[in-house]
């Protein structure tokens, strides 16, 4: 006499989540919104599967919402790998994601929206946000940078650094002044006039970095001047990945790599 219970009937078929109706009309127009999501050449087989999976949550978030935030997550682990593997660092994510926009692997507006997903995936572990945070169209936007900078972590190296040559501080005088003559066209973002972030009123922090770059150009920091800078980077740090405007935060991500190029010559312990 058997035991096992009997098997069920016809399971139903999965159903759109009606939380998507806003982003597709039926499971077909999936397909296109993940279509540019291209496995990057040279990946290993973990990093592939890795996106390959997080790219496939997207396209089912159409059946289950939550799976846009949880492909957003889930990036994160492919990110980290190739960034520990090419920097040869093992550091939190936010550190090794600065230390790349440092040394010019990353820019610094695709490294603003990496923090974007770092600090999603912050808040999910700290219970103040949700499994339903992102909806596949804002899924997609942050997904895409990952791939994006894992594509860009892969290019072969250049032949001084394959050497075996630090070269990321090769030249910190040129890159500041490109960066402080491209700062000069930058326009501040309007909407961000007079508002903090974590207690940090922005407008001040960019005028004092501002003044103390030009400082560092014209001929260098005294003591006071290089402890400033060291404390503006900190609030740096701490107020990029908690700005919720792409254009503020690539605006602040490029003051953050100026002033650490200013700074690249000074003891931190100067703080």
């Amino acid at each position: 006499m058997t035991t096992q219970p009997p098997l069920p009937g016809l399971l139903p078929l999965p159903t759109q989540d009606p939380r998507a109706r806003d982003v597709v009309l039926d499971y077909a127009d999936m397909h296109a919104l993940v279509a540019d999501l291209v496995l990057p050449d040279g990946a290993s087989m973990y990093v592939m599967s890795t996106l390959e999976t997080s790219r496939e949550l997207i396209r089912h978030s159409y059946y289950r919402y939550e799976f846009a935030t949880v492909a957003v997550t889930h990036s994160l682990l492919a990110l980290e790998h190739v960034l520990v593997e090419r920097l040869a660092l093992s550091e939190p994510l936010h550190i090794l994601i600065e230390r790349a926009t440092d040394t010019g692997l990353i820019t610094p507006e695709l490294a603003a929206e990496l923090d974007r997903s770092r600090l999603l995936r912050d808040r999910l572990a700290q219970g103040t946000a949700t499994s339903a945070a992102v909806g596949p169209a804002g899924a997609i936007a942050m997904v895409r940078a990952v791939f994006d900078a894992v594509s860009l972590l892969l290019r072969p190296l250049p032949e001084a650094e394959a050497a075996g040559v630090d070269t990321s501080w090769a030249h910190p005088e040129d890159q500041l002044a490109r960066l402080w003559e491209e700062h000069g066209r930058a326009l501040y973002p309007d909407s961000f006039r007079g508002v903090d972030v974590e207690g940090v009123e922005l407008i001040l922090l960019d005028a004092d970095v501002a003044g103390l770059v030009q400082r560092e150009l014209n001929g260098g920091l005294d003591d006071r001047g290089i402890a400033i800078l060291w404390a503006c980077i900190a609030d740096l740090d701490k107020i990029v990945p908690s700005i919720n405007s792409e254009y503020c935060a690539s605006y602040f991500a490029k003051l953050r790599t100026m002033a650490k190029l200013a700074a690249a010559r000074y003891i931190p312990t100067a703080t």
